[in-house]
């Protein structure tokens, strides 16, 4: 460690949520180190009361977290999103926050791709065909009950075409889609791929993937409506955040067959409430839900410590790196 580099008490205040299978040790080099394996909402202003550094994930960062921790200099989010962020208050307490990006890109791609073909190929259904016997009693060395389909001709519709939506495209581009998206903030225009607007979209495509933020243009913008617009056939996947599709009006859409079929990453509470009318569907030929895993492949989780330690580096020299102001 060099002489501008300044040992610091490092909290983490949940590493479960980075798995443990990643490299926690390179932060050890950086100062004295507190690793809380979960959150506890009654504990974790105690926990962070001496803390220069607090690395976080869900915690609120506000002053009823922040307000004893009168050393804190550095909030590391071990993900995108800010919004556990209250930033008057830590920009009035001249807090540094930095995030990460583009650490994920790659596996939300993939499990994109892989929640699409699940239901898709009606997988579900053909592998409890095999499992439950059928086959071994079949007559035929085939078995086509439930109809799929070519993905080459059909439309790709993506909502939110930044890094990960433009990596779909081209996935989808090179299984044979024409790729169509509708910009959600209307300032994004990529000439590769044609722009639509919403009620276009909604009509054309076979298949949508949402990959957008979350904020007031993106919240409930899939709601009854709007899956009334869609293919009978279109399969709807949300890769984004859960509040962007109405879950009510999805239950429904699911129950009365108004679309094919949703695969979802993301959930308007998570985890899932026993309430979620979701919860009611248990076809999985029309409904899959993964607990919001698209990010956490072994690689992505790695590279986001990577980043991290990479940030709390950064700023020990006095460097500005992944800072966010609100």
């Amino acid at each position: 460690m060099s002489s501008c580099e300044i040992l610091m008490k490092i909290v983490f205040l949940e590493t479960d949520t980075l798995g443990n299978d990643v490299e926690l040790a390179p932060f050890d080099q950086l100062g004295e180190v507190i690793k809380y394996p979960a959150s506890d909402p009654v504990q974790n202003a105690k926990r962070i009361k001496d803390a220069e550094v607090v690395i976080v994930n869900k915690v609120p960062m506000n002053e009823a977290t922040l307000g004893g921790a009168g050393s804190l200099k550095l909030i590391c989010i071990t993900g995108t999103g800010t919004n556990i962020v209250d930033f008057d208050y830590t920009n009035s307490r001249n807090i540094t926050v930095a995030n990460v990006k583009g650490y994920s890109t790659q596996s939300v791609i993939q499990h994109t791709f892989a929640l699409f073909f699940y239901l898709y190929e009606k997988l579900s259904y053909y592998d409890h065909f095999v499992k439950s016997g059928d086959y071994i009693r079949s007559d035929i060395f085939s078995h086509f009950t439930m109809k799929f389909h070519e993905l080459s001709g059909k439309t790709w519709g993506i909502i939110g075409l930044g890094e990960i939506g433009r990596g779909v495209a081209d996935v989808a581009k090179l299984f044979g889609c024409k790729v169509i998206y509708y910009s959600t903030s209307g300032q994004n225009t990529n000439p590769n791929y044609t722009q639509v607007d919403f009620d276009t979209l909604l009509k054309e495509s076979d298949v949508i993937s949402i990959h957008a933020p979350l904020n007031n243009a993106t919240k409930d913008l899939i709601n009854e409506e709007e899956l009334q617009k869609m293919k009978k056939s279109a399969v709807l996947l949300n890769l984004g955040r859960g509040p962007i599709i109405n879950e009510n009006a999805l239950a429904k859409a699911l129950k009365e067959n108004w679309i094919g079929a949703a695969g979802l990453d993301v959930l308007t509470v998570e985890p899932m409430l026993a309430t979620n009318p979701l919860a009611e569907i248990k076809d999985s030929t029309k409904l899959i839900i993964t607990p919001h895993i698209a990010w956490a492949t072994v690689e992505a989780r790695q590279r986001v410590t990577q980043e991290v330690y990479k940030n709390i580096v950064a700023f020990q020299k006095g460097e500005v790196r992944n800072v966010v102001t609100q």
